[in-house]
C-alpha cells in the first residue's frame, strides 16, 4: 500500500468530494459540503494559514485534516488541528501521517501550542496521548430526530419582540456582526476570540455557503437585534447549529429558545429529517435548553492540547 499526505484539491470537484464524504463517515454529526471546502480554501483570513490535507492509500482519499492559526485570538501561536479518517481504513497509519503533516506545518508558521478535538474513545485517548497530546475539557454532540420528534410548540412572540432571519440583513450584515462579536466573546472555551474585523466576517462567516439564511433565526426587541441561531445546512437532510447567542442585556428571558424552536420548526418542514448541535459538557444553560428540546448526546469528543518546544 502506498500511503501519502498532499494538499487538498479544492477546485476538483472529484476530490473534495472525496473529502467531504470521509468528514461525513467519521463525523456525521457535522455538515460539509464540496462548496464549502472550496469557501474555507480561498475565503479564510490569510494570518489563519488555513490548510485542507488528505491522506491518500493507493490513489483513495482515507482521511482529512483542517488546520490553521487561532488568528482571532489575542494570545499568539495557537494552532488547531482536526484529524478525520475514514471508519473502514483505521489503523493504516493515515492518520499519524496527517497529525505529522500539520503539526509540521502549524510549526512552521509560528504554532507554540497545539489543539485539537478528538472523539472520546480509548483508542482515540491513547493516540493523542502516544503524540504528546493533554486530554483537557470535552463536549457533546447532540441529535434531534427532526423527522419523528416531537418538537414544543411555536411560541407567539410576546409584545415588541419580532422573529427575524439572517437573510432579512442581506443589504447590511453589521447589526448581526456586532451581536456575533458580543456572545462569541462571552462563549466557554480554551482559545479566546475575539471578531474585530466586520469585512472578514462577511467573507467568511455571513456568506458561508453552509450558513442557511432562511432558518437561521433572529430576535429582535423593540427594534435591537437581541438573540439569534446560525444554522448550517448541507442542502440534503442534515441541520447543524453552529451557535446560538443572546445579547448580554437581554439574556434571562428566554429568547435563545424562542430562536431555536422558530429555526427547528421551520427545518422540520424544509425536509430536514435531523439536526445536530454541540456544547461545550460545562455549558449546563444551553444543554438544558437542548434537553427540552428533546435533544439527546450521541458522542462526546475531547479536547487535546500540546506544547511545542
Amino acid at each position: 500500500m502506498t500511503l501519502i499526505v498532499r494538499d487538498l484539491r479544492a477546485a476538483d470537484p472529484a476530490d473534495a468530494e472525496a473529502f467531504a464524504d470521509v468528514r461525513r463517515l467519521a463525523l456525521p454529526f457535522m455538515v460539509s459540503t464540496v462548496e464549502s471546502l472550496l469557501h474555507d480554501a480561498t475565503r479564510t483570513a490569510p494570518e489563519a494559514h488555513y490548510q485542507q490535507l488528505v491522506a491518500e492509500a493507493d490513489g483513495q482519499v482515507i482521511g482529512t485534516a483542517q488546520l490553521h492559526i487561532a488568528h482571532e485570538s489575542p494570545v499568539p501561536g495557537q494552532g488547531k488541528l482536526n484529524v478525520y479518517v475514514h471508519p473502514e481504513h483505521l489503523r493504516r497509519g493515515a492518520g499519524g501521517l496527517l497529525v505529522r503533516a500539520a503539526e509540521e506545518r502549524l510549526t512552521a508558521v509560528g504554532a507554540t501550542k497545539l489543539f485539537s478535538w478528538v472523539l472520546d474513545s480509548p483508542e482515540n485517548r491513547a493516540f493523542a496521548e502516544r503524540r504528546g497530546y493533554t486530554a483537557g475539557r470535552s463536549a457533546h454532540f447532540l441529535r434531534l430526530d427532526l423527522a419523528h420528534g416531537t418538537l414544543p410548540p411555536l411560541q407567539v412572540p410576546p409584545e415588541g419582540v419580532e422573529l427575524r432571519t439572517a437573510a432579512d440583513f442581506a443589504d447590511d450584515p453589521r447589526p448581526l456582526f456586532d451581536l456575533d462579536a458580543e456572545t462569541t466573546a462571552d462563549e466557554p472555551g480554551d482559545v479566546e476570540a475575539e471578531l474585530d474585523d466586520y469585512e472578514q466576517w462577511v467573507e467568511e462567516t455571513y456568506r458561508h455557503p453552509l450558513l442557511d439564511h432562511s432558518l437561521s433565526t433572529v430576535v429582535v426587541v423593540d427594534g435591537a437585534l437581541a438573540a439569534f441561531t446560525a444554522v448550517r445546512t448541507d442542502g440534503r437532510d442534515r441541520y447543524f447549529t453552529g451557535m446560538t447567542g443572546t445579547a448580554r442585556a437581554f439574556r434571562g428571558r428566554g429568547l435563545a429558545k424562542l430562536a431555536k424552536n422558530d429555526s427547528l420548526h421551520r427545518a422540520r418542514a424544509a425536509g430536514y429529517t435531523a439536526a445536530f448541535t454541540g456544547n461545550d459538557a460545562d455549558n449546563g444553560p444551553m444543554l438544558a435548553v437542548n434537553k427540552w428540546f428533546g435533544y439527546e448526546v450521541c458522542a462526546t469528543e475531547v479536547r487535546h492540547v500540546r506544547e511545542i518546544g
